[in-house]
């Protein structure tokens, strides 16, 4: 590992003082940098240690929202989302999302920036333009079972990992932040990641001197929540396909309807189409069925990713039968229930 500098920030005010930010990076819980870090894809001459950042750990209230500082661990965040049923979609993505070690340590600000576990972006040797630009993209005739279907270039097909994220998507969440110069911005989540086009190595809205400093959530009925994760095995692996959803139907009719996918994007995807065709509609299978083939209409497989396309169909038909006929059984439930 090259050698760095630590430069620990009390507060987000002490933003100023860092000297220079293009070879600097922020630590937060560490659970992704640092491995970047051993492998040689993060090489900073400074890091910038916010654990002493105090403001940044804590969870408010208020009569309309919830506001999540950056550090707010995904252990706290959980335990204090199962409690609260209009954000049960968030307890459900992030229990399903790690150990309890790493969600002891990953934090909420970091969950967001994690960067893609492409085997080709790990390793140093093959083309990466996420990791290089202008090398080339290994994945596309490579082994590209985990990439993305969604939202990919002929540069770069890489996934987004966030279970977090995702569900976030989902709800909606509005993203906080503050630069160097004291300017703040407040952008909704499902704006904060750019498609990789041809520049795959930028991810983010963000400026290198910006800093996540919370996210907030809207307290808003929501109906039936389900998150519904696809993995290899039973634990602690990253989605192949995932399905954030909460719906609510009243008398028959999809009243409104919010949706996300994980694994299969180059982005934590925001399902738009498939909640337009449902909204307003009669809940039936039929229905369902056309809405995954309208979000699914630009979807595009590797080869080795192909079966993604109509496991996430089949996956977005299960949880949406799910939810609406748990919705029709119990019109006044809010939160989640669990689908097998």
């Amino acid at each position: 590992m090259k050698p760095f500098s630590v430069f620990s920030l009390q507060d987000k005010q002490d933003l100023s003082k860092v000297a220079s930010f293009e070879h600097s990076r922020f630590l937060a819980g560490g659970t992704n940098l640092v491995d970047l870090m051993k492998h040689q894809i993060e090489e900073p001459d400074q890091i910038v240690d916010l654990s002493s950042w105090q403001e940044a750990h804590q969870i408010s209230e208020s009569d309309h929202k919830v506001t999540i500082g950056a550090l707010v661990t995904n252990t706290e965040l959980a335990d204090f989302a199962y409690r609260q049923p209009t954000l049960s979609l968030l307890s459900q993505a992030l229990l399903a999302g790690a150990t309890v070690q790493l969600r002891n340590r990953a934090t909420t600000g970091g969950n967001l920036l994690q960067r893609t576990r492409c085997y080709y972006f790990y390793d140093t040797t093959k083309a990466c333009n996420k990791r290089e630009p202008g090398s080339g993209c290994a994945a596309l005739d490579g082994f590209n079972r985990i990439h993305a279907v969604l939202g990919t270039s002929e540069h770069c097909i890489a996934s987004h990992p966030s279970d977090m994220a995702t569900a976030m998507t989902a709800l909606d969440a509005t993203v906080h932040t503050m630069n160097a110069a004291g300017e703040v911005r407040h952008i909704p989540v499902r704006e904060l990641y750019t498609l990789p086009g041809d520049t795959p190595h930028i991810e983010t809205q963000l400026g290198a001197d910006e800093l996540i400093t919370a996210v907030s959530i809207n307290k808003t009925a929501r109906g039936t929540q389900i998150y519904q994760k696809v993995r290899d095995r039973s634990s602690y692996a990253f989605a192949l396909v995932s399905v954030a959803c909460a719906m609510h139907v009243k008398d028959g009719i999809i009243e409104n309807i919010n949706l996300a996918f994980g694994g299969v994007g180059s982005r934590p995807w925001h399902a738009k189409s498939a909640e337009d065709y449902l909204r307003g509609k009669s809940a039936t299978e039929a229905l369902f069925s056309q809405a995954a083939d309208v979000e699914l209409s630009a979807a595009k497989g590797s080869g080795g990713n192909d079966f993604k396309i109509p496991m996430l169909k089949r996956t977005l038909v299960h949880v949406l039968g799910q939810a609406a006929s748990h919705q029709q059984q119990h019109p006044d439930h809010e939160g989640a229930i669990h689908v097998r």
